[in-house]
C-alpha cells in the first residue's frame, strides 16, 4: 500500500503491529518517532534561512528552531558571529563593563539568541539553522520525512510500541531497520552538499 499520508502511516503501523488492541495508541508513537527524528537527522531538508533586524542584547529565534549551523550580520560588513558559551559571555560582559557596540559573538540562551556586544544600532541578521520536522496530524497529513523517507517513519514509530509487545523479536529487527535508515538519510544529506546539485530552501522571518 501506499505510505505517503498520516493516515496511510498509520494503517501501515496498525498492520505491522497485527494488535487491534493498539488502534488508539499508534498516534502515540508517531509523536515519539517524530520526537526520534527530530534529535537523530540533520538532512538538508531541514536547513532554513530567516532574515531579521537585531537592536537588543535578546531575540525570539524561529518556531521550528532546531539547531544554529551559522548567524551573521549581514547588514554593512559582513560579519560572522562566533558561538560562545553563556558563561564566556558573561566574563566578556563583566570584563567590557558590558558596552554597546557591533555584535560579534552570540550565545542561546533560555530559547532566544543573545548577542555580545549589545547592538548599538539595528543590524540585519541573517539565521541558518536545522528545523524541527512538521509533525503530522489529521490537518497536517504529510511532510518532506515522510514523502521521502517514510521507512524512517514507520520503523521509529514502531519501536515505540515495545512496551506493548514486551519480547516480541520483531522489535530488534525493527530497531535495526530504524537506525538503518537514520544513517542513510544522514549520509545522503551530507553528500548532497558535495555532489555539485543544487537545492531550495524556504526563507522565514523571526522576531
Amino acid at each position: 500500500m501506499a505510505l505517503t499520508t498520516y493516515d496511510e502511516l498509520k494503517t501501515s503501523i496498525a498492520d505491522f503491529l497485527n494488535r487491534d488492541d493498539l488502534t488508539s495508541v499508534i498516534p502515540d508513537f508517531i509523536t515519539m518517532a517524530e520526537s526520534d527524528l527530530n534529535m537523530n537527522l540533520r538532512h538538508w531538508r531541514q536547513e532554513e534561512r530567516a532574515n531579521a533586524p537585531i537592536d537588543s542584547q535578546f531575540s525570539a529565534l524561529p518556531a521550528d528552531f532546531l539547531e544554529i549551523i551559522s548567524f551573521h550580520i549581514s547588514s554593512g560588513d559582513f560579519r560572522a558571529l562566533e558561538l560562545l558559551s553563556k558563561a564566556e559571555m558573561l566574563d566578556r560582559r563583566f570584563k567590557s563593563g558590558d558596552a554597546a557596540g557591533k555584535p560579534a559573538f552570540y550565545a542561546v540562551t533560555a530559547g532566544e539568541i543573545e548577542v555580545y556586544p549589545t547592538p548599538d544600532g539595528t543590524y540585519t541578521t541573517e539565521l541558518y539553522y536545522f528545523s524541527r520536522i512538521d509533525a503530522l496530524s489529521a490537518t497536517n497529513t504529510t511532510n518532506w520525512a515522510l514523502e521521502y523517507f517514510p521507512n524512517a517513519y514507520l520503523y521509529g514509530a514502531l519501536m515505540h510500541s515495545a512496551p506493548y509487545l514486551k519480547d516480541d523479536p520483531r522489535l530488534q529487527v525493527w530497531g535495526t531497520l530504524y537506525q538503518a535508515a537514520i544513517n542513510a538519510i544522514n549520509l545522503e544529506g551530507e553528500r548532497s552538499k558535495t555532489g555539485g546539485s543544487g537545492r531550495r530552501m524556504r526563507i522565514r522571518s523571526y522576531s
